[in-house]
């Protein structure tokens, strides 16, 4: 089921929601100690360093579509028309509502991550935490942008295959939802783990 938002609205709600993201990075994953964000909280499960590798790998992949995308709509012949109510697409809303955390910070739903996603086992927990922190900076800096664009024109291309692809409404949404699920899990494994 589709869904229709005041396009500022949803942006600044996005903005602030990364902000969140920015400042948990910062504040509670930065000073931690390398060995509290490397140890898993149980056999199988992801360290906090892990899940923002996770994260960090999809940034990869999302971020530059989404920049390369709005600087040519940005740059064109035509100037861009941004729209004051942005319609989500019924999939892009599927898949943002089965990614986003429970009240409790717990997944709806759980699933497995694709193997070029999973998460390395040896890592540097500092430069993972600075990494994300990179890309959630160039995150506001394109939902900035975005508003000077149509946020349903514009179709950005997904890890599932160039054959499905969100609205650049929807790609933040789903990618931020995403985040969010991932983070609650990061801090879930920070705080489980106890150093002697």
């Amino acid at each position: 089921m589709s869904r229709k938002f005041d396009t500022p609205t949803l942006l600044n709600e996005l903005h602030q929601q990364v902000d969140v993201l920015l400042n948990i990075a910062k504040e509670q994953l930065l000073p931690a100690k390398e060995e509290v964000l490397l140890r898993q909280p149980a056999p199988g499960k992801w360290s906090a360093a892990q899940c923002l590798d996770h994260l960090n790998a999809y940034a990869r992949f999302y971020i530059p579509a989404i920049e390369k995308a709005i600087t040519g709509k940005l740059t064109g012949s035509l100037p861009p028309s941004p729209s004051p109510v942005f319609k989500s697409g019924w999939l892009g809303n599927y898949f943002t509502k089965l990614m986003m955390p429970k009240a409790d910070g717990h997944p709806g739903m759980k699933m497995q991550a694709p193997k070029g996603y999973r998460p390395l086992a040896d890592l540097d927990a500092k430069q993972v935490v600075n990494e994300f922190i990179s890309w959630q900076e160039r995150t506001k800096q394109l939902l900035e942008q975005a508003k000077l664009v149509h946020l349903e024109s514009i179709k950005i291309p997904t890890t599932l295959g160039s054959w499905l692809k969100f609205s650049l409404g929807d790609t933040f949404r789903f990618t931020i939802a995403h985040e969010q699920r991932h983070m609650a899990q990061a801090l879930r494994a920070k705080y489980t783990v106890k150093v002697v």
